[in-house]
């Protein structure tokens, strides 16, 4: 407890203490028991360590500074030379070298570019899970250098031979020089344009082949991290949409001609940059075939959609235990908050609903996991990851916000983390494809594969059987998508489905609270706020306890 502090008028007292210090592992019962059910039992001594160090004040201390302290462009020095350099406080340089040595860029990989063995994914994203809890703006970089590996892997094996090492070196360099001259690099990606957004095909960047590569003209309206030492960018070449690799320098060693305009003056994701930029006949090489550039991304698109899932529980998770913590600090009408029935009803619901976010999110890194080997878990992967991302990132919001309200006028001030949190978590649901998108992509998945979707949904369906209310959201889910007006009413079956399969998750997991999941979530169908279901007294201690031992 917080030592009483004397003002001239009165002291301080009935106010929590810092949530610092914490072991962010030990203390999260549903991330252990995803961790067993996954496969990744066997890393609970070194996610623990790990969930010590990022529950560290240390590294709360630096979240606040790297947030409070926002990159800059520098675009020109003071005689008018042209520079393109982004400056960011130490304290981000030091979530980066903490990220990249825990392998948090690279421990999926082989280092022939192939998908490292299980549990590569589940061990990796529980640590993810974990950062995004502490500092999720640095983890943009650290999502595209790890992502990109994908096409490069199976599009340009010559250029990914080239790369890998660098991109699998767990010692971060930020030093601006030739990316072979640095003992680690990281990549990012621009794909999007002011005309075209979401839908990159409009796209009118130009690129057109020289001798050893392309010349590439035009824009991006977002380039996140524009500091990493390669982009994979989009541009229309003689064939058609492609995919580029395109450095920060030349071959010859000299300044690749990106002119950044201005950083994006976000509304969270502060301690990362996103850029605005313009490519003055930049150099770059083919990643794949001319007019297959959508194509070529797409694998490295589902693994940074599996982040923005990850990271939106993480986030969530964060929010919880904030709420959680301060209510049981908190006295109001002679009581702990965190014993008013009202206030118990509120943070169990969440608690729940973050129970089945969290074993659905590591369920699909299993698919993840096992999909080089398993057809039916890459059917799984490909059909659930637009779903969890739309669900878990559309969900998130509203559960921090409801967080916030725990804490009152206290979590509505930039000195606590909860107004950082906030800020933070919607750009998840809308990096990599907003909701709709997410939804168009299933309705797209089932009609190109209805076979192969109907399999995962029985899956889904046997998974979930013993609960309360999943046949009937499956049911429903099937009657919307097969009716005239499917996409209309697509956002209402997907999500079902999720929710169906994160029943499904809790089960296979032997969660202690899935059945009260399945009937709370699917059968009975609560209001949409918090705290307005049906939990009894046992469930919500229950749920209370396993949220954050006391």
């Amino acid at each position: 407890m917080a030592e009483e502090t004397p003002f001239d008028t009165h002291a301080v007292f009935n106010q929590s203490p810092p949530y610092v210090d914490v072991n962010l592992f030990d203390g999260d019962l549903p991330l252990q028991e995803a961790m067993r059910a996954n496969g990744a039992g066997g890393e609970a001594v070194t996610l623990s360590q790990f969930g010590a160090r990022w529950g560290s004040a240390e590294m709360a201390g630096n979240a606040r500074l790297a947030n409070e302290n926002p990159p800059k462009l520098r675009a020109f020095d003071a005689k008018g030379h042209r520079l393109d350099i982004v400056e960011f406080h130490p304290a981000y340089h030091a979530f980066m070298a903490e990220s990249m040595a825990a392998g948090l860029h690279a421990s999926t990989w082989n280092a022939d570019g192939s998908h490292a063995p299980a549990p590569a994914e589940v061990a990796r994203a529980a640590r993810y899970y974990m950062v995004a809890q502490v500092e999720n703006g640095h983890m943009c970089p650290i999502t595209m250098t790890r992502a990109a590996v994908a096409p490069l892997a199976s599009a340009s094996p010559e250029l990914c031979s080239a790369w890998l090492p660098k991109i699998l070196s767990r010692q971060y360099d930020p030093r601006f020089i030739p990316w072979t001259e640095k003992t680690a690099v990281t990549l990012g990606m621009g794909m999007t344009e002011k005309q075209g957004g979401t839908d990159v095909r409009a796209n009118t960047t130009r690129a057109e082949p020289i001798a050893d590569g392309y010349v590439i003209t035009g824009h991006k309206w977002f380039m996140s991290a524009p500091m990493c030492d390669a982009f994979l960018v989009l541009a229309q070449a003689p064939g058609g949409l492609t995919c580029f690799l395109m450095p920060r320098f030349r071959p010859d060693g000299s300044v690749n001609a990106l002119r950044f305009q201005r950083l994006k003056d976000k509304l969270g994701n502060r301690s990362n940059a996103s850029s605005e930029v313009e490519f003055a006949g930049a150099f770059a090489w083919r990643v794949g075939e001319e007019g297959r550039g959508v194509r070529t991304i797409i694998d490295m698109v589902q693994l940074t959609r599996l982040d923005c899932g990850i990271a939106s529980a993480g986030l969530m998770r964060m929010a919880l235990a904030q709420a959680i913590h301060h209510t049981r600090h908190r006295t109001v009408f002679q009581k702990k908050l965190a014993d008013q029935p009202m206030m118990r009803a509120v943070l169990a619901d969440m608690a729940l609903e973050l129970e089945g976010i969290v074993a659905l999110v590591f369920r699909l890194c299993r698919a993840f996991d096992r999909a080089a080997d398993d057809p039916h878990e890459a059917a799984y992967a490909r059909l659930l990851t637009p779903m969890v991302k739309y669900g878990v990132c559309k969900a998130a919001p509203g559960f921090v916000y409801e967080a916030m309200e725990c804490l009152s006028g206290n979590g509505y001030v930039e000195e606590g983390v909860l107004a950082r949190i906030y800020r933070e978590v919607p750009v998840n649901a809308i990096w990599e494809g907003s909701g709709n998108v997410m939804c168009l992509d299933v309705l797209r998945a089932l009609a190109r594969e209805p076979d192969e979707a109907r399999d995962v949904l029985a899956v889904l369906a046997k998974g979930a059987s013993g609960v309360s209310g999943a046949s009937e959201a499956l049911q429903e889910a099937a009657e919307i998508l097969g009716a005239s007006d499917a996409e209309q009413q697509a956002r209402r079956a997907v999500e079902r489905i999720a929710l169906v399969a994160a029943a499904a998750a809790l089960g296979e997991s032997g969660s202690p609270v899935a059945g009260c999941f399945g009937r709370a979530r699917l059968a009975e169908r609560p209001g949409r706020l918090y705290g307005g279901g049906r939990l009894t007294l046992a469930e919500t201690g229950q749920l209370l306890e396993r949220a954050l031992p006391p």
